[in-house]
C-alpha cells in the first residue's frame, strides 16, 4: 500500500488556491509516479531574505509548502541568499538597493525561526543558493546567459514597461530569472511554488531543466493576497497587513475585520482546509446552518492559533465578544467599506486622517444627509465605537481599520480603504 494519499485527495489539497498550475496534466502525472514508486515528489519555494519580518501575505506560499509536506513529499524552503544581492526586480520600477551580506544573514536567521511557526522544522529541507550559485565560474555563467536572449528578458512585463518608459534597467537585474531558474536544476525539483507575478521566473526554471537533460518542474502559482482594505496586495507599507508576530489579540481583531467576501479568500489561502471542506462551508453559509459571523470568529481562531497556541487563541475570542459587549454593540452588524478618498470625507486625503463624522454618517447610510447627520450629533443621538460623539471630526484613521457607528437604533461597522 502507498504511503501516500490518492491522487483526488491530494489534488483536494494542493490545488486550493492555486491561480495557475503549468501544466496540470503534468502535475497529476508527477503524483501518480510518486504514488507508484513511493519516492515522494520535491516541491521548493525560494525567498530572498530581503525584510526581517513577515506577514500573513508571505505565509501563502509556506502554507501551500506544508499542505504538500502534509502529503508526504519533501519540500525545500529555498533562502535565496544570493539572489537577495540581486534583489527580485518583480514589480518594481526601479533597481532595487542591493543589500549587504551581512544584512542578507540576519534577515535568513529570522525568516528560518518564522517558517516553522507552519512547516515541520524536521521535514523541512532548508538550502541556500549560494551552495551553487557563488560556486559558479564565470564560464559557467556565460553558459547559463547564453540560453536566453534579450528580447526574452523583455518580455518580463516590468522590464517591458522600464523600457517603454525609458526607464533604467540594469543588467545585472536580468541575472536574477536566470539564477532563479538555476535553483531548480541544482535541487532537481518536481514542483515550483511562487505568486502568479513570479511566471516569468518561475517558468525560467522549466527552460534550464530541459537544458540540463532534467525532468521540467511543475509551476504552481498563487493568487495574490489582498489585506484588510480587501483592495490592495497585503503590505506593511501600505498599513493593511497582519504580521505573524503581532499579539493574539491584534492579529484575531484584525482577522475579524475583514469583509465576509474576503474571508473565503483567506480560508483558502491561510489554512489547512481542504479546497472541498471550505466549498461545504460556504454552502453552510448559503442555507443558513452556519451564521457569517460564526465563519469569521472560526477563521479567526484558526489563524491566531496558528501563529500562537489554542490558549492564545481562545483568550483573543474571549476579548473580542467581551469588547463588543461592553460597547453594546451587536457582533452582525452590518459592514460598510469606505473609501478615504471619498469626495468631502476626509480634511486630508491620507491614511492616518481626520474625517468628517456627519459625512461618514451619509455615505454608511445611517443618515439621509450630511446636514440630518449633524442635527444629529448636535441632538446627542449618536456614537462612535460605544461612546458619544459630540464633534465634527475622528482622527487616527487609517486603511485596514474599523469603527463601530450608531445613530438612535441603527449600527454599522464601517472598515476603511484607500
Amino acid at each position: 500500500m502507498s504511503k501516500f494519499p490518492s491522487l483526488d485527495e491530494q489534488l483536494d489539497l494542493i490545488t486550493k488556491g492555486a491561480a495557475e498550475i503549468v501544466p496540470l496534466e503534468a502535475l497529476k502525472e508527477r503524483i501518480t509516479k510518486s504514488i507508484a514508486t513511493g519516492v515522494p515528489m520535491r516541491i521548493k519555494a525560494g525567498f530572498d531574505p530581503t525584510a526581517p519580518d513577515l506577514h500573513l501575505g508571505h505565509t501563502v506560499l509556506i502554507r501551500k509548502l506544508k499542505h504538500f509536506q502534509d502529503l508526504g513529499h519533501t519540500v525545500i524552503f529555498l533562502i535565496g541568499d544570493s539572489t537577495a544581492l540581486i534583489g527580485d526586480p518583480t514589480g518594481r520600477n526601479v533597481t532595487r538597493k542591493p543589500l549587504t551580506p551581512e544584512q542578507i544573514a540576519l534577515n535568513a536567521e529570522t525568516y528560518k525561526e518564522q517558517v516553522f511557526k507552519i512547516l515541520d522544522p524536521v521535514k523541512t529541507e532548508v538550502r541556500y543558493n549560494s551552495e551553487w550559485l557563488d560556486k559558479l565560474s564565470y564560464y559557467d555563467m556565460v553558459k547559463l546567459m547564453a540560453q536566453f536572449t534579450v528580447s526574452q528578458m523583455l518580455e518580463r512585463e516590468d522590464f517591458h514597461k522600464r523600457f517603454d518608459q525609458e526607464l533604467p534597467i540594469a543588467l545585472h537585474e536580468m541575472i536574477y530569472p536566470i539564477a532563479q531558474g538555476y535553483d531548480s536544476v541544482a535541487l532537481e525539483c518536481d514542483v515550483e511554488l511562487g505568486g502568479t507575478d513570479q511566471k516569468f521566473n518561475l517558468m525560467r526554471g522549466r527552460d534550464l531543466q530541459k537544458h540540463f537533460g532534467q525532468p521540467q518542474q511543475i509551476v504552481l502559482m498563487t493568487t495574490i493576497l489582498e489585506g484588510l482594505d480587501g483592495v490592495q496586495k497585503m503590505s506593511k507599507s501600505l498599513g493593511n497587513a497582519i504580521g505573524i508576530h503581532e499579539p493574539a489579540g491584534e492579529m484575531y481583531g484584525k482577522v475579524m475585520s475583514v469583509s465576509d467576501e474576503l474571508m473565503w479568500k483567506y480560508w483558502t489561502m491561510l489554512t489547512d482546509l481542504r479546497g472541498s471542506e471550505i466549498t461545504q462551508m460556504q454552502a453552510d453559509v448559503a442555507s443558513g446552518a452556519l451564521h457569517p459571523m460564526q465563519a469569521k470568529k472560526n477563521l479567526a481562531w484558526t489563524i491566531t492559533r496558528d501563529f500562537h497556541s489554542t490558549e492564545e487563541a481562545d483568550a483573543a475570542a474571549e476579548g473580542w465578544t467581551r469588547m463588543f459587549q461592553q460597547r453594546g454593540v451587536s457582533e452582525d452588524v452590518p459592514v460598510v467599506e469606505v473609501s478615504l478618498g471619498a469626495e468631502g470625507l476626509a480634511v486630508s486625503g491620507d491614511a492616518g486622517a481626520e474625517v468628517r463624522v456627519a459625512k461618514l454618517l451619509h455615505l454608511a447610510g445611517l443618515a439621509g444627509s450630511a446636514g440630518e447627520a449633524t442635527r444629529k450629533i448636535a441632538e446627542n443621538a449618536v456614537s462612535v465605537d460605544g461612546e458619544k460623539f459630540s464633534g465634527k471630526t475622528l482622527g487616527g484613521v487609517k486603511a485596514g481599520d474599523s469603527h463601530t457607528l450608531r445613530l438612535g437604533k441603527k449600527s454599522v461597522r464601517v472598515r476603511w480603504f484607500i
